[in-house]
């Protein structure tokens, strides 16, 4: 993953400052779209199956249980090894992409170095189809590596670009995907929907890193969200449905949320604590308040309403959620 000037990576995920050598004090898009969770278990259990049963040694440590926990042990961490080289790629084809964009802001650039680093790589068909779609779609590009911030839900994040594709202004984020058995790139996750609406929403941008300098988001307006998926095979264009914008702006506002009440959860302290029996009664005792269960919790007079112990749970003022524009 790029790693944009004011971006900080931390305990809580990645962070942004408002300059650079500044503290950290928003949560990435990205992070607060992290938190909801994919289930790759079934994934990484076959990523380790599929990888030692294409491992060369296997043929030979048929009969030997020793042998095969090797080869088990050796590939279970397969789909870590994908996903980090995946990362890795997808670095090298944004990087080239935002070089690309530079070019043609007449900004200085390192274009033909990024491109010859994806064919040292093995990965030239990327840039090859990037720039067939650039010169297809007739991308004019307005400005890229964008870092912006919402200073009322509390989030930051880089967009990739801002461009004017067919005389409209495009905010547009580059996806990495490969190529399935069919020829075509494989499919965008539609979490790509709430990066580009929490993109819109922004109500400032980055002007100069060093001196911690703002503007007000500029290009808020912009008529059509994309997401672009870049393989070795095509460059396959979705458009985030304006229908649909709302609800996924609300998500993002949920999950940022979340992101904040599990700090405060985790700082509260422990969430549970350990109670031993209740104390054996003598006959004849009376069951007053002073038989509770010592360390049980429980005050004197008996356990509190249900109401009353339920309180806390209440929603914070101002959780009606979010507007959108």
């Amino acid at each position: 993953m790029t790693q944009p000037r004011l971006a900080h990576a931390t305990e809580r995920g990645r962070m942004y400052s408002r300059k650079l050598g500044g503290l950290p004090e928003v949560p990435s898009i990205t992070t607060v779209i992290g938190l909801e969770k994919a289930d790759l278990d079934g994934w990484v259990g076959w990523m380790a199956a599929d990888a030692a049963t294409k491992d060369a040694r296997l043929e030979q440590a048929l009969g030997s249980s020793a042998r095969l926990r090797q080869i088990a042990r050796q590939n279970a961490d397969a789909a870590a090894k994908y996903r980090d080289a995946a990362a890795e790629r997808g670095d090298r084809v944004h990087d080239y992409a935002e070089q690309v964009s530079l070019r043609a802001l007449g900004r200085p650039h390192r274009m033909a170095e990024c491109r010859q680093r994806l064919i040292q790589h093995g990965e030239g068909a990327y840039a090859d189809r990037f720039d067939e779609w650039w010169d297809l779609y007739g991308v004019q590009p307005v400005a890229a590596e964008v870092t912006v911030w919402n200073d009322s839900v509390g989030y930051a994040g880089t967009l990739d670009l801002v461009a004017r594709i067919g005389g409209r202004l495009c905010l547009i984020d580059f996806k990495t995907k490969t190529t399935g058995r069919d020829g075509r790139v494989k499919p965008l996750d539609a979490k790509v929907v709430m990066q580009l609406v929490a993109g819109l929403q922004a109500e400032e941008s980055l002007v100069d890193p060093v001196a911690g300098t703002w503007e007000p988001w500029a290009h808020g307006g912009a008529e059509m969200l994309l997401g672009v998926a870049i393989g070795e095979t095509e460059v396959a264009v979705h458009q985030a449905n304006p229908a649909v914008l709302r609800q996924h702006w609300h998500k993002f506002w949920a999950l940022r949320q979340l992101w904040t009440h599990q700090e405060a959860a985790a700082e509260a302290g422990p969430a549970l604590r350990e109670i031993g029996p209740p104390p054996v009664q003598r006959a004849g005792a009376g069951n007053g308040a002073d038989s509770a269960a010592p360390g049980s919790g429980a005050p004197a007079g008996g356990a509190p309403s249900r109401a009353g112990s339920h309180a806390a749970t209440a929603a914070p003022a101002g959780a009606e959620g979010p507007s959108a524009r």
